[in-house]
């Protein structure tokens, strides 16, 4: 056993080691498994610290000391809880996890801690600056004071402040919020340390005007049933939290006010429904519902949520979705439509490759705004339809992939959707047409549009390898030029109308900022401008016959 020097005897260096040893295993004492911390600053490339859980806490074979074992949010670790054949604990994924000293890791702050360093710096007296604050108003309050008058002037401040970010500062738990922030309506907490819902329970119980929360890329865990508190927020963001439906199902009895969730990244696939249920219910008042980047595949899992009376926008861009359809029938007990009030729907980067989901938007009682963009039958890049066919197809949308119809864009596209369908198949194949388009009848009827046009048999398209090139006509038109001769142009699908520019110049010499351009297509009265460098030759249905008529500004 080791002799211990007398205190008397213990040179100033002794006493240090000593105290800092201490300290130490203060520190390593301070972590427990299944506790939440955050590395004391960001590695090398990284904007914001690694997020982790503790999943041990001892020692390491071969190694000195006590390591703290942790499993990192970002699956970015170097192991899965075993080195060198000894298990210690088992990790997420194979590579998620590594050991790390205490004095590297933060086991975190209260919010106050956080709101005193983020909005009032420190509060030594004798120190001097500037300090910014968005009032309750949106204003931005400059102070600059000194001693004591500057602290309480912070404080006073503080009470005005209406909206705070505190992103990424290791906030733990409310610490003594009461009174502090009485105007705080908005708060950013993405990517903090708050263990559970009972530490989000507590913020909310002192900050009586907060309405809107953001707890993205938190791990909270679910102790109890009923959290009161939050029972007046409006809007919450739970991106990236690793919550399931369950979970929600729980979490919305406390809820009762919420118009926004946002549930995007939590890998979610099927919503649990209570038992004796095919629906979800509840959520009175939910407008909108966040679901993007999430691994739902099932149409039948987003029908669950058909009876949320005033669900307005629901966005699930992003998933692994292979079919729309709309249910012929409301169920037991229901005598309102599916998605009555559903207004905009978001389905970009799916894997629809059917027209008949296409179709089935039309069934939605009010309808408005879809995005279908990067879905297999949109994208451009394989061969998808142009939007033209998607606007004529899709009868009530006003606004398609962000762009809005207009009433002359609708007319075109109608008309060029019919001409095109009387030019791809035969009027002997007419039950078959108008199986494939549905529309294709109502609208030759409603534009007056006869059939005198010759058809092209099935096997007279072009070849496989050149069903994305189009042989466009181009003809200059602006007076200066003179007459000059028609051009022929055999051009990618993708081309876009800032390259077709280029291309113009090349043959007439007008630079692109003075050319205007204009869609012809045969049996159309009036050309089309084409004022949109980014939409391609796809998106503004040039055709087998189209010309490009180029004028000058």
């Amino acid at each position: 056993m080791p002799l211990l020097k007398p205190a008397s005897a213990m040179t100033t260096a002794d006493q240090m080691e000593d105290q800092g040893a201490g300290e130490a295993v203060k520190k390593e004492m301070a972590f427990r498994v299944g506790q939440r911390v955050m590395t004391c600053s960001p590695r090398d490339k990284e904007e914001f610290p690694q997020l982790g859980t503790v999943k041990y806490v001892g020692a390491v074979e071969g190694q000195k000391g006590t390591w703290i074992g942790v499993d990192w949010d970002s699956g970015e670790g170097r192991h899965d809880g075993s080195l060198e054949g000894a298990r210690y604990f088992q990790a997420r994924l194979p590579s998620s996890a590594s050991f790390v000293r205490s004095h590297l890791l933060s086991t975190g702050c209260t919010l106050i801690e956080a709101i005193n360093s983020r909005y009032k710096g420190s509060t030594d007296p004798s120190e001097e600056g500037e300090m910014y604050l968005l009032s309750v108003h949106q204003k931005k309050v400059t102070i600059e004071l000194v001693g004591k008058e500057k602290i309480e002037n912070k404080q006073k401040h503080l009470e005005e402040l209406s909206s705070a970010s505190l992103v990424y500062k290791g906030v733990v738990s409310a610490g003594e919020l009461e009174g502090v922030l009485p105007n705080l309506k908005e708060l950013d907490l993405t990517g903090n340390l708050l263990p559970d819902w009972e530490a989000v329970n507590l913020i909310c119980e002192q900050l009586p005007a907060l309405r809107i929360l953001d707890l993205s890329r938190n791990r909270m865990q679910l102790l109890g049933n009923l959290y009161p508190a939050l029972v007046h927020l409006h809007t919450l963001v739970l991106n990236f939290c690793q919550i399931n439906w369950g979970q929600v199902e729980i979490l919305k009895h406390s809820l009762l006010e919420l118009e926004e969730l946002h549930l995007c990244g939590n890998e979610l696939s099927v919503f649990e429904v209570k038992e004796g249920h095919d629906y979800i219910d509840g959520f009175e008042r939910l407008r909108l519902l966040n679901l993007e980047n999430n691994h739902i595949e099932a149409w039948e899992e987003i029908l669950k949520l058909s009876r949320l009376e005033s669900l307005e926008q629901l966005q699930v861009s992003y998933n692994e979705l292979k079919e729309i359809f709309y249910p012929k029938e409301t169920g037991h007990g229901w005598d309102k439509r599916p998605f009555v009030s559903l207004r905009c729907l978001l389905l970009a980067g799916n894997a629809i490759d059917n027209w008949s989901s296409f179709d089935a938007l039309n069934m939605f009682p009010n309808l408005m705004e879809v995005r279908v963009s990067d879905n297999p039958l949109t994208d451009l890049h394989v061969g998808g339809a142009p939007r033209f066919i998607l606007v004529a197809r899709l009868a009530n949308i006003l606004v398609l992939n962000g762009s809005d119809i207009k009433q002359r864009e609708r007319k075109d596209s109608e008309i060029r959707y019919v001409h095109y369908v009387m030019k791809t198949m035969p009027r002997s194949e007419e039950e078959e047409r108008v199986r494939i388009h549905p529309r294709f009848l109502e609208l030759k009827k409603l534009h007056d549009l006869d059939e005198e046009q010759p058809y092209l048999r099935k096997d007279a398209g072009p070849s496989r390898m050149s069903d994305n090139l189009r042989t466009v006509t181009i003809v200059c038109v602006a007076p200066s030029m003179g007459e000059k001769a028609p051009c022929m142009k055999k051009l990618p699908l993708s081309t876009t109308i800032g390259k077709l520019k280029l291309i113009c110049e090349s043959l007439f010499k007008i630079k692109p900022s003075r050319q205007r351009l204009f869609l012809r297509e045969p049996d159309v009265p009036v050309p089309v401008a084409l004022g949109d460098d980014l939409e391609s030759l796809s998106d503004v249905g040039v055709g087998f016959e189209s010309t490009i008529l180029v004028d000058e500004l």
